[in-house]
């Protein structure tokens, strides 16, 4: 009989030391999980912000005429009609390919534009000078090939 109760409690103490372990080890996961899901959150706000901003800064650029590229915002609005106008000139000498020098009203065109341009650079900041002179190359290295 004492065998049996000391079996008793010997589970007994066992069985009130695995709840125990098992309590603490519950509410690590929990304080583990906490910790993640605050983190997450955390991150996923962050790649909101991001992203925003992206599409913010995206739909400041402006999509010209000629496929593949785009002409970025401006302080003066000038200089993106500007560049608009002469990614249109671009398409249409892209279009009249070999004839296009044949085309009197066509090389008119582009030389006023080219004339605009140097005015418009004069009046632009070294930034602005930059991202015009490097739209003005992708729109004309678009044209090269209808040469």
């Amino acid at each position: 009989m004492k065998k049996v109760i000391l079996s008793v409690f010997v589970v007994g103490a066992l069985f009130a030391t695995s709840c125990k372990k098992a309590k603490e080890a519950k509410e690590e996961v929990k304080e583990v999980t906490e910790t993640t899901v605050e983190k997450t959150e955390e991150a996923a706000k962050t790649v909101v912000e991001e992203t925003k901003e992206v599409v913010a800064d995206a739909a400041k650029a402006v999509e010209s005429a000629i496929e593949g590229v785009t002409i970025p915002e401006f302080k003066d609005p000038k200089v993106g009609e500007h560049l608009k106008a002469y990614s249109k000139y671009a398409k249409e000498y892209i279009e009249a390919g070999k004839d296009a020098y044949k085309n009197t009203a066509l090389v008119a065109k582009g030389a006023e534009l080219l004339a605009k341009g140097k005015e418009i650079v004069s009046s632009l900041d070294e930034e602005g000078v930059k991202k015009f002179n490097s739209v003005i190359t992708a729109i004309q290295s678009k044209m090269a090939p209808a040469k």
